[in-house]
C-alpha cells in the first residue's frame, strides 16, 4: 500500500473539484431545505442529485483515482486475512469467561477483605 501522506500528482485542479463536490453536497442539503414547501421527492432528488454529483466530480480527480486505489488495495489485504477456526473461537471465548470470573472473585474477596480491614481495624465498628 502506498505511504505517502502527500500526493505529488495531485494539482491545483484536483484541489478544485474536490472543493466542487463538497460544495456540491453542501448545495444538495442546502436545497432540500429551501425547498421546504415542495413535495418530499423532489427534496430528495435535489440530495441525491448533489450526492452523484459530487461522487462523480471526486472520481475524476487524482484523490478519486487514489481512493480507488486504496479500496482495491484494502481487498488485496483483505484476502490475505487469516480467520480462526470455530474451535479456536470457541477456546478463546471460554478463556476469556473464565479469566472475568476468576477476576471477578478475585476482587470480590479484596474488596470484602479491604472493608472488614476498614471497619474492624480502622474505625473499630467491627465485631
Amino acid at each position: 500500500m502506498n505511504e505517502d501522506i502527500k500526493d505529488p500528482d495531485a494539482n491545483a485542479s484536483d484541489k478544485v473539484k474536490l472543493a466542487a463536490a463538497i460544495l456540491l453536497i453542501v448545495g444538495g442539503i442546502a436545497v432540500y431545505y429551501v425547498l421546504g414547501t415542495q413535495p418530499g421527492w423532489q427534496r430528495w432528488l435535489a440530495v441525491v442529485g448533489g450526492l452523484v454529483g459530487a461522487v462523480l466530480l471526486f472520481s475524476w480527480s487524482q484523490y478519486g483515482r487514489n481512493f480507488w486505489r486504496f479500496m482495491l488495495d484494502s481487498r488485496i489485504e483483505l484476502r490475505k486475512i487469516v480467520w480462526p477456526t470455530r474451535q479456536d473461537t470457541g477456546m478463546t471465548t471460554l478463556i476469556v469467561f473464565v479469566f472475568v470470573l476468576v477476576t471477578g472473585v478475585f476482587f470480590w474477596l479484596l474488596d470484602l477483605g479491604l472493608a472488614w480491614v476498614t471497619r474492624a481495624m480502622m474505625t473499630g465498628q467491627g465485631g
